[in-house]
C-alpha cells in the first residue's frame, strides 16, 4: 500500500505517520502545501491512499484537485468540520477532525482496507452455497490461556476472564479475581480465539466479557464507559465508532 501525507503542519505530519506505523501502514512521502503537491503528482505515481489535511499553508487542498485529475482513496484530516460535504464529493473513505484519535484512525485505515478491491476475491456458485448450509462449519474457540507466574505456568479459563488488555505491548487477562496475567498473544490474535457472543471488543485495548459487566454510563464524545466486576481499577471506554455494534452485541 503506497500512502502519502499532505499536511502543512510538520509535527502533526510525524505523529500521524507515527500512529500510522503503529497501524503496519508505511508513509512514503510527506507533503506540506498545495503547490508542493500538486508539483509532485505532475512527477510520481498516484498513491494508493491519501492522508490530506484541507487548510494548508497556501490554500485549501480543494484546490489541487482543480488542476490534478486524482483517483487515489482519500482521508481527510482537519480541524474543522465545515468542509465535510465538500470532501465526500471527492474519492474520500473518511474525515477525521484534529486531534487525531487513534482508535477513528484505526477504523478509517479498515475501512479502506476493505473497501480497496482484492484481485483473489473467492466466489461461490450455487452449489458450494448448498453445502455451506447443510453442512456448517463448527467453529471452537479457545476455553483456557496459559501464563508464565515466576517458574510456574497458570491455568486461566475464559470463563473467568473479566477482559483482555493491552499495555506497554503487553496482552493481559483480568481475571474475576482482580488477578492480571500477562499472555503470550496480542489482541489481534484474540480476534479468532473469543467467542464472539461472550466477548466483544469494545477500543483498541480491550476485549470485555458480557458476563462481568455491571454497569454502562454515557461518557464524553457519544462514548460509553463499562465497569467489570473484579477489575474496577480499569478505565475502559467504547470507543466512539463501536458504540452502535457494541449495543447489537448486548442484545
Amino acid at each position: 500500500m503506497n500512502v502519502i501525507i499532505i499536511e502543512d503542519e510538520k509535527p502533526a505530519a510525524r505523529r500521524l505517520g507515527r500512529l500510522l506505523a503503529e497501524l503496519d501502514v508505511v508513509v512514503s512521502t510527506m507533503l506540506h502545501s498545495v503547490e508542493e503537491a500538486i508539483q509532485w503528482f505532475h512527477t510520481n505515481e498516484h498513491p494508493d491512499l491519501i492522508f490530506l489535511d484541507i487548510q494548508l499553508s497556501d490554500g485549501l487542498s480543494f484546490e489541487i484537485f482543480d488542476v490534478i485529475e486524482i483517483k487515489s482513496a482519500i482521508i481527510f484530516t482537519t480541524a474543522y468540520d465545515e468542509y465535510a460535504l465538500q470532501a465526500f464529493k471527492l474519492n474520500s473513505i473518511d474525515y477525521l477532525l484534529k486531534p487525531i484519535d487513534d482508535e477513528e484512525l484505526e477504523s478509517a485505515v479498515k475501512k479502506y482496507r476493505e473497501l480497496k478491491p482484492s484481485t483473489n476475491k473467492l466466489t461461490l456458485d450455487f452449489e458450494d452455497i448448498k453445502k455451506l448450509l447443510v453442512n456448517p462449519i463448527e467453529r471452537e474457540y479457545k476455553k483456557r490461556f496459559t501464563a508464565k507466574v515466576g517458574q510456574h505456568l497458570k491455568i486461566i479459563n475464559a470463563d473467568e476472564v473479566a477482559c483482555f488488555y493491552s499495555e506497554n505491548k503487553g496482552t493481559y487477562a483480568a481475571t474475576s479475581d482482580g488477578r492480571n496475567y500477562l499472555l503470550d498473544t496480542t489482541l489481534e490474535n484474540l480476534e479468532t480465539e473469543l467467542e464472539p457472543k461472550t466477548f466483544f471488543r469494545v477500543s483498541r485495548k480491550f476485549y470485555v466479557n458480557i458476563d462481568y459487566i455491571k454497569d454502562i454510563v454515557s461518557y464524553t464524545n457519544s462514548r460509553l464507559q463499562i465497569k467489570l466486576s473484579g477489575c474496577p481499577e480499569l478505565e475502559i471506554i467504547v470507543s466512539r465508532e463501536r458504540v452502535k455494534d457494541f449495543k447489537l452485541w448486548l442484545e
